[in-house]
């Protein structure tokens, strides 16, 4: 590995808790070069959520490069761009009642998230953004002034302006009503709150902890936006494509955001791909006005079209994710129960779920318990203090068992 520590920026981290080589993938498994297996309870940061190397999106891939399909095409027309602007029409916004217009904005989640801050600025001539405790919405400038973690945001050497956090749910353990905070400095004309844009929001926070929020709470802030004229944002980078159970995390909840940002599973293979889907009457943009030279990655809109086809086609997907899910809140209660002079906390909702330590070193050497014995999970939360698992969405019952056994053998290793 003499090469990576050789060449390799020092700004590499996945790579520090997994030291190995890994050259094949398929499904819920990940190989190093020797060949031995570890199960994948990370799949690419969320953006694997139909396994390594599916064979129908592999299949669809292959077919297109051996026909010559268009590769890069900026912003052109191509037949692999609409046949995915159809498929997702018909099958995704269309049975769910959302007439959104579709942005391809670059190809990571924070070009997502740059587009639609940009977007609700020029819309509304404001410049002011809300955003919440403990949030992630990427690592470009305008994405980190609205993400909570300090070490990320002191990367970008400038002052990060135009933002202003507010607590998110269960930030104060109930303590006081919902919004509270929030709508008295909206309300007051003495507050200093410059008044906003936009809100932006995840549904469950993964980075900044596997933090769930109630769907009532979800629902409270729709309406707070609506009632004061503010534009709500909604990242589904990560929790978006079937993470939580239903394709957008905030379907549960029955709001209809104004601006939904979308990246890494949407391209189904884990080629990247980002959309920032935006109401019609905000539609304003300028010709050119906003772009990237890899909007358009056409092998991209082919798998993310035989995602579509083949897991959204139907509820079943959707049910498999809620069911798994529910079995790993119940393995981590029996966890949390187990030892309970260690403070444990099982959060999460669908397929993203954690658990909480009382400090980073100790999720940190579960994580490493769990590597030893060939499984694959990271930390997060403002100190790494939360154990988080983000499976593929197709993981079988077995995959599940294993690494559900994995991480109670490894957890009693840590707490014994």
């Amino acid at each position: 590995m003499s090469i990576f520590e050789e060449l390799e920026s020092e700004v590499r981290s996945y790579s520090r808790g997994w030291p190995v080589v890994f050259d094949r993938a398929q499904g819920s498994w990940l190989y190093d070069e020797s060949g031995k297996p570890y199960l994948d309870f990370f799949a690419g940061a969320g953006a694997l959520n139909y396994g390594h190397n599916n064979p129908a999106l592999k299949q669809a891939l292959i077919d297109y490069i051996q026909r010559d399909g268009v590769t890069h095409a900026l912003d052109m027309f191509t037949v692999a761009k609409r046949d995915f602007l159809q498929t997702f029409r018909d099958k995704i916004l269309d049975p769910r009642g959302l007439g959104y217009k579709v942005v391809f904005p670059g190809p990571g989640g924070a070009n997502a998230v740059e587009a639609a801050l940009k977007l609700a600025r020029k819309v509304t001539g404001k410049e002011a953004v809300i955003n919440f405790t403990n949030a992630f919405h990427g690592m470009t400038l305008g994405a980190l002034s609205v993400t909570g973690n300090s070490m990320k945001r002191g990367g970008a050497g400038v002052p990060l302006v135009h933002a202003t956090p507010m607590p998110y749910d269960k930030y104060f353990d109930g303590a006081m009503p919902d919004f509270l905070y929030f709508e008295k400095l909206l309300e007051d004309s003495g507050s200093g709150l410059n008044e906003p844009a936009a809100v932006i929001v995840e549904g469950v926070q993964g980075e900044g902890g596997i933090n769930a929020a109630r769907l009532e709470w979800l629902k409270g802030l729709d309406d707070l936006c609506k009632r004061h004229g503010i534009l709500l944002i909604l990242d589904d980078v990560q929790m978006g494509c079937g993470r939580t159970g239903p394709f957008f995390s905030f379907e549960d909840a029955g709001i209809k955001p104004d601006i939904v940002c979308l990246s890494k599973s949407i391209g189904g293979y884990g080629i990247p791909m980002a959309l920032t889907l935006i109401k019609p009457e905000l539609d304003v943009w300028e010709p050119g006005e906003h772009n990237g030279t890899f909007r358009g990655i056409s092998p991209a809109f082919v798998t993310a079209k035989e995602a579509i086809d083949v897991y959204w086609s139907d509820d079943e997907l959707e049910k498999s994710t809620k069911a798994k899910g529910e079995r790993i809140a119940s393995a981590f209660t029996g966890i949390v129960e187990a030892y309970p002079e260690a403070n444990l906390v099982a959060k999460g909702r669908g397929l993203a779920r954690g658990i909480e330590f009382t400090d980073g070193d100790l999720a940190g050497r579960v994580c490493a318990e769990a590597f030893a014995r060939g499984l694959l999970m990271e930390t997060s939360g403002p100190d790494g203090e939360v154990m988080k698992l983000l499976p593929p969405l197709t993981l079988t019952d077995d995959e599940l068992t294993q690494g559900l056994s994995i991480i109670d053998e490894s957890v009693k290793a840590v707490l014994k």
